[in-house]
Protein backbone atom coordinates (compact mmCIF):
# COMPACT_ATOMS: atom_id res chain seq x y z
CA UNK A 1 0.00 0.00 0.00
CA UNK A 2 1.36 3.38 -0.92
CA UNK A 3 -0.58 5.09 1.92
CA UNK A 4 1.67 3.36 4.49
CA UNK A 5 4.62 5.57 3.47
CA UNK A 6 2.71 8.80 4.08
CA UNK A 7 3.09 10.16 7.64
CA UNK A 8 0.19 9.46 9.98
CA UNK A 9 -0.76 13.13 10.38
CA UNK A 10 -1.08 13.59 6.61
CA UNK A 11 -3.09 10.36 6.27
CA UNK A 12 -5.50 11.55 8.98
CA UNK A 13 -5.89 14.95 7.31
CA UNK A 14 -6.42 13.30 3.93
CA UNK A 15 -9.08 10.97 5.34
CA UNK A 16 -10.85 13.76 7.22
CA UNK A 17 -10.88 15.94 4.11
CA UNK A 18 -12.34 13.11 2.04
CA UNK A 19 -15.11 12.42 4.58
CA UNK A 20 -15.89 16.12 4.98
CA UNK A 21 -16.28 16.43 1.22
CA UNK A 22 -18.64 13.44 1.23
CA UNK A 23 -20.76 14.59 4.18
CA UNK A 24 -20.87 18.27 3.20
CA UNK A 25 -22.18 17.34 -0.23
CA UNK A 26 -25.56 19.14 -0.56
CA UNK A 27 -27.19 16.08 -2.13
CA UNK A 28 -26.19 13.82 0.73
CA UNK A 29 -27.18 16.46 3.29
CA UNK A 30 -30.63 16.64 1.69
CA UNK A 31 -30.97 12.85 1.78
CA UNK A 32 -29.75 12.72 5.39
CA UNK A 33 -32.32 15.38 6.33
CA UNK A 34 -35.12 13.45 4.59
CA UNK A 35 -34.03 10.20 6.24
CA UNK A 36 -33.85 11.93 9.62
CA UNK A 37 -37.36 13.30 9.11
CA UNK A 38 -38.59 9.80 8.29
CA UNK A 39 -36.97 8.20 11.34
CA UNK A 40 -36.97 10.96 14.00
CA UNK A 41 -37.97 14.38 12.76
CA UNK A 42 -41.67 13.72 12.64
CA UNK A 43 -41.70 13.11 16.42
CA UNK A 44 -40.15 16.52 17.08
CA UNK A 45 -42.64 18.16 14.71
CA UNK A 46 -45.52 16.33 16.43
CA UNK A 47 -44.32 17.42 19.87
CA UNK A 48 -43.89 21.09 18.91
CA UNK A 49 -47.09 21.34 16.88
CA UNK A 50 -49.07 19.38 19.46
CA UNK A 51 -47.87 21.69 22.20
CA UNK A 52 -48.63 24.91 20.32
CA UNK A 53 -51.97 23.75 18.89
CA UNK A 54 -52.99 21.96 22.10
CA UNK A 55 -53.44 18.53 20.47
CA UNK A 56 -52.77 15.92 23.19
CA UNK A 57 -52.42 12.85 20.96
CA UNK A 58 -49.66 14.55 18.93
CA UNK A 59 -47.74 15.48 22.09
CA UNK A 60 -48.10 11.97 23.52
CA UNK A 61 -47.11 10.24 20.26
CA UNK A 62 -44.13 12.52 19.63
CA UNK A 63 -42.75 12.36 23.17
CA UNK A 64 -43.32 8.59 23.42
CA UNK A 65 -41.32 7.99 20.25
CA UNK A 66 -38.60 10.43 21.34
CA UNK A 67 -38.29 8.57 24.64
CA UNK A 68 -37.68 5.36 22.67
CA UNK A 69 -34.91 7.11 20.73
CA UNK A 70 -32.99 7.76 23.93
CA UNK A 71 -32.99 4.11 25.02
CA UNK A 72 -29.45 2.68 24.78
CA UNK A 73 -28.60 0.66 21.69
CA UNK A 74 -31.42 2.10 19.57
CA UNK A 75 -30.46 1.44 15.93
CA UNK A 76 -32.09 4.62 14.61
CA UNK A 77 -28.78 6.19 13.55
CA UNK A 78 -27.92 3.15 11.47
CA UNK A 79 -31.41 3.14 9.96
CA UNK A 80 -31.14 6.85 9.19
CA UNK A 81 -27.85 6.39 7.32
CA UNK A 82 -29.18 3.36 5.42
CA UNK A 83 -32.33 5.26 4.41
CA UNK A 84 -30.19 8.25 3.37
CA UNK A 85 -28.02 6.07 1.14
CA UNK A 86 -31.13 4.46 -0.35
CA UNK A 87 -32.63 7.91 -1.02
CA UNK A 88 -29.33 9.08 -2.48
CA UNK A 89 -29.35 6.22 -4.97
CA UNK A 90 -33.04 6.78 -5.71
CA UNK A 91 -33.05 10.58 -6.09
CA UNK A 92 -29.51 11.12 -7.43
CA UNK A 93 -28.54 7.92 -9.29
CA UNK A 94 -25.83 9.65 -11.34
CA UNK A 95 -23.95 11.11 -8.36
CA UNK A 96 -21.01 8.73 -8.59
CA UNK A 97 -18.73 10.98 -6.56
CA UNK A 98 -20.49 10.43 -3.24
CA UNK A 99 -21.79 6.92 -3.94
CA UNK A 100 -18.38 5.96 -5.36
CA UNK A 101 -16.59 7.00 -2.16
CA UNK A 102 -19.09 5.01 -0.11
CA UNK A 103 -18.59 1.95 -2.33
CA UNK A 104 -14.82 2.33 -2.09
CA UNK A 105 -14.94 2.52 1.72
CA UNK A 106 -17.26 -0.49 1.87
CA UNK A 107 -14.84 -2.43 -0.32
CA UNK A 108 -11.93 -1.47 1.96
CA UNK A 109 -13.88 -2.61 5.03
CA UNK A 110 -14.72 -5.93 3.39
CA UNK A 111 -11.08 -6.50 2.41
CA UNK A 112 -9.88 -5.65 5.93
CA UNK A 113 -12.45 -8.03 7.43
CA UNK A 114 -11.39 -10.83 5.08
CA UNK A 115 -7.69 -10.26 5.93
CA UNK A 116 -8.43 -10.40 9.67
CA UNK A 117 -10.58 -13.51 9.23
CA UNK A 118 -7.84 -15.25 7.25
CA UNK A 119 -5.25 -14.35 9.91
CA UNK A 120 -7.46 -15.82 12.64
CA UNK A 121 -8.00 -18.99 10.61
CA UNK A 122 -4.28 -19.35 10.00
CA UNK A 123 -3.48 -18.91 13.71
CA UNK A 124 -6.16 -21.43 14.62
CA UNK A 125 -4.73 -23.89 12.10
CA UNK A 126 -1.21 -23.46 13.52
CA UNK A 127 -2.47 -24.03 17.07
CA UNK A 128 -4.20 -27.24 15.99
CA UNK A 129 -1.07 -28.46 14.26
CA UNK A 130 1.02 -27.73 17.39
CA UNK A 131 -1.47 -29.57 19.58
CA UNK A 132 -1.47 -32.56 17.26
CA UNK A 133 2.33 -32.55 17.21
CA UNK A 134 2.47 -32.41 21.03
CA UNK A 135 -0.05 -35.23 21.32
CA UNK A 136 2.01 -37.43 19.01
CA UNK A 137 5.18 -36.99 21.06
Amino acid sequence: MKDDKIPLKKRIIKTLKKWLMVFLNPRLLLCLFLAWMITNGWSYVFTVLGTFLDIPWMVVTGTAYMSLLWVPFTPEKILTVLIAIFLMRLIFPKDEKTIGVLHEELHKLKCAYIRQRDKRREKRKLRRLRRMKLNME
